[in-house]
Order: C-alpha cells, then sequence, then structure tokens
C-alpha cells in the first residue's frame, strides 16, 4: 500500500439529513491526531440503531453524517500519543465504543457509563466538538460515530475504541462484536450473571437477543425463555439455547405463561426492543428479587409505568444497561475465544454483502430476513 499522506480521500456512505438514504459519497479526512488511528475498513456490522440514526428518530448528531459502528479492518497509521505501543501498522482491529477515559465511571471499569458518552460516541465528533471529515466542496460531516464511523472506507478512529483481533480469518463474524453481540452476552455475563438454577425471559430475539441466549446457556441457565413475534427467529433462538419459546403475537398471556414456567416469575428478563410496552411486561414478570434490564434503545421523552406497590413488595429491580457493562479491550477478547471453542456461534447470525448491497442488506435488516448483516469493503 502507498504511504499514507494528508489530506487523505475516500469514501463514506453519507446521510446528508435525516431520512435521507446512505450514499457512497467522496470525503476528505484532515488528520491522524495524537490520540487517533487510521484504520482501513474490511467490515462492518450494521445494527438497527445505525437505521435509527439515519432516519433522524435519536435526535443526538448533526447532519450530514457518517454512521458505523462495528467496524474491523486494518491499521494503516497511528498517532503519535496513542497508549497502547503494542499496536503497529498492518494489525487487525476490532473497534467498538470510545470513552473519555477521565471521569468516575471510566476510571472506575465501567467506561460504558462515561459521562461524555452521548457526545463523543452518538455526537459523531471528537470531545472538542471537531470531526475528521469533510465533503469535497469543505462542508463538514460527522465522521466520528462511536468513535469510528465504519461507514467510511478509511476513517480517523479514536484510539480507545481500538481492540487487536489475533484472528483475521474471522473479522467479519467478530466485527459486531464492538456492540450488538458485545451488549446482549455482556449483560448476561457482565450485568446480571444468573445461576445455572436461575431463569432468564430474553424479549427480541435479534442479534442481541440470541447474544443473551447464547450467553446464557454457557452459563447452563436452567430456563431461558425468547419471546418474539417471528417463528423462524424463535427456532433458532431454540437452537441456540433457549428452553422455552413464546410467540407473543398469538399468547394473549404473555406475563402469565411466563409465571407458570418460571413457578412465579423469573429471576431475570432483558428486553432487547425498546418497546415501551415490552418493558412494562417485562417488568411485571419478573418475580420477587427479580431484575428486569432495558438494552434496546426506547424512543426518546417517552414513560414507563410501574405499579410501585407491587414492585416494593415483591423488591425487583429495573436497571438500563448500556454495551453489556463491558470493558471492551478485555471483553471482546473473552468472546472471540468463546467463538473459538464453539460456545459462541455468531457465525449463524452473519451474513455477509458486498459494498455495492448496501441497500440489500438494510432492507434484508428491516425485513428480519437476516440477523446480522455485514459489509465486506
Amino acid at each position: 500500500m502507498e504511504p499514507i499522506s494528508f489530506p487523505l480521500k475516500t469514501e463514506a456512505f453519507v446521510v446528508q439529513e435525516p431520512k435521507a438514504g446512505f450514499k457512497l459519497t467522496p470525503i476528505i479526512l484532515d488528520e491522524v491526531r495524537p490520540d487517533e488511528v487510521l484504520v482501513e475498513m474490511k467490515y462492518t456490522g450494521i445494527c438497527h440503531t445505525d437505521i435509527v440514526l439515519q432516519q433522524g428518530l435519536l435526535p443526538m448528531v448533526d447532519f450530514p453524517a457518517v454512521f458505523g459502528h462495528e467496524g474491523a479492518g486494518i491499521v494503516r497509521a497511528i498517532g503519535s500519543s496513542v497508549k497502547n505501543k503494542s499496536l503497529v501498522v498492518g494489525d487487525n482491529v476490532l473497534l467498538s465504543f470510545t470513552v473519555c477515559g477521565e471521569c468516575k465511571q471510566c476510571k472506575s471499569d465501567h467506561p460504558s457509563y462515561c459521562h461524555s458518552h452521548a457526545q463523543i460516541n452518538h455526537g459523531a465528533v471528537r470531545r472538542d466538538g471537531s470531526t475528521p471529515g469533510k465533503l469535497i466542496d469543505g462542508g463538514s460531516v460527522r465522521s466520528q460515530y462511536f468513535g469510528q464511523s465504519s461507514f467510511s472506507k478509511m476513517s480517523v478512529v479514536s484510539e480507545k475504541c481500538v481492540v487487536k483481533c489475533p484472528y483475521p480469518e474471522s473479522m467479519a463474524v467478530f466485527s459486531p462484536l464492538g456492540c450488538g453481540f458485545q451488549t446482549g452476552a455482556g449483560t448476561i455475563l457482565n450485568v446480571l450473571k444468573p445461576q445455572a438454577q436461575q431463569s432468564l425471559v430474553v424479549a427480541g430475539i435479534g442479534g442481541v437477543g440470541l447474544a443473551a441466549v447464547m450467553a446464557a446457556k454457557y452459563l447452563c441457565v436452567q430456563q431461558v425463555i425468547a419471546v418474539d413475534l417471528v417463528d423462524e427467529r424463535l427456532q433458532l433462538g431454540q437452537e441456540l439455547g433457549a428452553t422455552h419459546v413464546i410467540n407473543s403475537k398469538r399468547n394473549p398471556d404473555v406475563v402469565q405463561s411466563i409465571k407458570d414456567i418460571t413457578d412465579g416469575g423469573a429471576d431475570f428478563a432483558v428486553d432487547c426492543t425498546g418497546v415501551v410496552p415490552v418493558i412494562e411486561m417485562l417488568i411485571e414478570c419478573i418475580g420477587p428479587r427479580g431484575v428486569a434490564a432495558t438494552v434496546g434503545v426506547p424512543p426518546a421523552g417517552k414513560k414507563i409505568q410501574i405499579d410501585p406497590l407491587a414492585f416494593l413488595l415483591e423488591n425487583k429491580t429495573y436497571v438500563g444497561v448500556i454495551e453489556g457493562d463491558s470493558v471492551p479491550d478485555t471483553f471482546i477478547p473473552q468472546l472471540m475465544e468463546l467463538h473459538r471453542t464453539g460456545n459462541f456461534p455468531i457465525e449463524r447470525l452473519c451474513k455477509v454483502y458486498p459494498i455495492d448491497q448496501l441497500e440489500t442488506a438494510l432492507n434484508d435488516l428491516k425485513s428480519g430476513r437476516v440477523i446480522k448483516p455485514v459489509i465486506k469493503y
């Protein structure tokens, strides 16, 4: 590859305004700052959040913008102050979320709750508000979504996103570890930590939900109940570890069914949908001392209703979980090893599409024909 020089011209899927399409567009990257890394993307997962952002339903980012936050690629340049001195040009890397590294959550090993999380991840800009990308006409384009904007062929990435990948042959299926699979598995392994004799409900059997199911199977959880509207997803959930399945479209009383299966209520429940009535249902279905967790992104400004007396008397807990409360540079390698030992078969969820089939991949994700589309550059 030719030596890198800046400004650097590349191409990215730019969304010009809310509800506009993902259009492959020339952009210019201005520089790699001392705490940044230039990555040539080889793969990127597509997450439902990318579609939510493109539709303008998360009012955290200005347009035009480049999204994508499940990148995998090759390091092409390294900033002078990057702290990971083992990182070298040519390394294969996976990309996750970025953090400030300075607040009390970052310092206490809970970086997904970084005090600057919304600004530097969903704002798609650096901490100082600048962005590495410009359009050909000189106009700014937000190009550090989740610190990485993996819908760009070349991207200037925050060093805190970078996780080395010793298995380049698996980067296609490993790219979604940076968000979706990490979120589902981490919620089980890092936060809820169910014991073998306990019960777990997972609502929303997409990529995040199936990662949660696989993690629960790894822990040998006795009852894993998958809830969804689509029979094909429930069947896959059963193949990957669910002991019971409920189609909520056909079941008139999901809460009672769960209480019947679990002898009075589940120990844990995870909502991967972000749908308010589903969240309320899961809080209702957990038993005494049960814990319900929201990991799906709900609409801004919505409220959930809780019966406070029942909540008190049954000592229930409701928590929000971002990115599985993980530390990516330690947790993502754990997930890679779980995959290699056959305990996290994420290859069954992924379908790889060439770059010129992005629209097909998006449509397949929206329709449910595929769980996790991955774009190959």
